[in-house]
């Protein structure tokens, strides 16, 4: 009996430590209405070190090759700015800048906003027949203030998002990141129908 209560305790201190250090999703779900499936995005910790990652599945028939161009055309399509790519290679790294939450949408249960605030942030394909992973790094935010804009990492949004210090500080840290993974979340599902052609700019019986 003693030996089963001691791998009881053991197997809950393992999967704490898991979900403190490699994911904040279940973090993000108690100041949030959004429902988080298989289609959200899933923030990783590793080292210190925050980052998006996901591995998709596309259509078997799908080359490496198709995915390529198919990629390369529907971030055109968003004016995302291609830094590198070499198709031999399978991958392709992206580069933007975006304005988000003009629309000041509310979050939380006390009805809080997000004010408007930019984000730059890297995307990296690494691709191969039938899938794709997609890595979203170098995340910046520029967060409107008083005296101008402040300039803070996705890493620093996190180790506030994981504040026990402050619940004020930690409330508003994990609002900004539901507000960027609602956006990451829209433009990956839309990355995934290009690709897969199901996007009416695709569709050639429009």
């Amino acid at each position: 009996m003693k030996t089963s209560i001691l791998a009881f305790l053991l197997a809950i201190v393992a999967f704490r430590g898991f979900a403190e250090n490699h994911i904040v999703f279940s973090l993000l779900q108690d100041t949030s209405k959004v429902k988080h499936d298989a289609d959200s995005v899933k923030l990783l910790v590793d080292g210190g070190n925050a980052y998006y990652q996901k591995v998709v599945k596309t259509d078997s028939n799908l080359t490496e090759g198709k995915i390529y161009m198919r990629a390369l055309q529907f971030m055109a399509s968003k004016n995302i700015m291609q830094t590198y790519g070499y198709q031999e290679e399978g991958k392709l790294i992206f580069a933007t800048s975006q304005d988000l939450n003009f629309n000041q949408v509310y979050v939380g249960d006390d009805n809080e906003i997000i004010w408007p605030y930019t984000v730059q942030f890297a995307i990296i394909l690494d691709l191969k027949n039938g899938h794709y992973r997609y890595t979203i790094n170098h995340v910046v935010f520029f967060l409107p203030t008083d005296t101008g804009n402040k300039r803070e990492t996705l890493d620093e949004i996190y180790e506030k998002a994981t504040n026990k210090e402050s619940r004020r500080v930690a409330k508003d840290a994990k609002k900004l990141l539901i507000s960027f993974e609602r956006y990451l979340t829209k433009l990956t599902n839309e990355l995934n129908e290009g690709i897969e052609q199901k996007l009416t700019m695709f569709n050639s019986n429009f």
